[in-house]
């Protein structure tokens, strides 16, 4: 089943309150909170695009697919790319609990990979 994730993203980004991030994003209460609860079935293509912005992402970032048993071979499934695993990152906590001379070295490390 395909099914959006929103919460993978605002783990990712290390946002603690999604419904109030979406409502300062400009989204109505009842979509930030669908949002936040990844309560949708579809989309408009405009909704999508305007999520890819706020994200920095493309739209395989904000859907997840979840096979049925029925499909054989899953693993190699054009949509085998969108099979996310269960453990979720919280980059914000992972970041504070790094030291801080090892954070420099990450911040070159990706500070040159951005420069790419």
């Amino acid at each position: 089943m395909l099914q959006f994730n929103f919460t993978r993203l605002f783990n990712a980004k290390g946002i603690s309150k999604p419904t109030t991030y979406m409502m300062h994003q400009g989204f109505s209460d009842k979509f930030a909170t669908r949002v936040a609860h990844n309560n949708f079935r579809k989309l408009n293509l405009d909704d999508v695009q305007r999520l890819c912005e706020i994200f920095i992402c493309t739209p395989n970032d904000l859907l997840e697919w979840r096979p049925t048993k029925d499909i054989a071979n899953a693993s190699t499934h054009p949509l085998a790319s969108l099979i996310r695993t269960d453990k979720v990152m919280d980059l914000t906590r992972t970041l504070n609990s790094i030291p801080l001379e090892k954070l420099l070295e990450i911040e070159k490390i990706i500070q040159s990979e951005i420069e790419k």
